[in-house]
């Protein structure tokens, strides 16, 4: 599984990729769950996200413009397994 945290490197951006390396923390390593930044804007327009930071999951946008909080990331996560 790929989480993606879209955010050209502001603080709200930081904020929602550490709270998404925390939510994968709490799975098994076994689930194969990769956490990356992307800092490409011309990713952000082709994933459709035009306010950051956007958290993408397997190709999915799931949210733009917010920092949502580890359990919330977690939650999605586990929606997708």
């Amino acid at each position: 599984m790929k989480v993606e945290v879209l955010g050209p490197g502001c603080k709200r951006c930081d904020q929602l990729y550490e709270n998404a390396v925390s939510a994968a923390a709490e799975f098994d390593t076994a689930a194969g769950i990769e956490v990356k930044k992307i800092t490409d804007i011309t990713y952000f327009a082709k994933m459709g996200v035009f306010v950051t930071p956007g958290l993408v999951i397997d190709g999915e946008v799931i949210s733009v413009g917010k920092v949502l909080p580890a359990g919330e990331i977690q939650q999605k996560i586990a929606e997708k397994m």
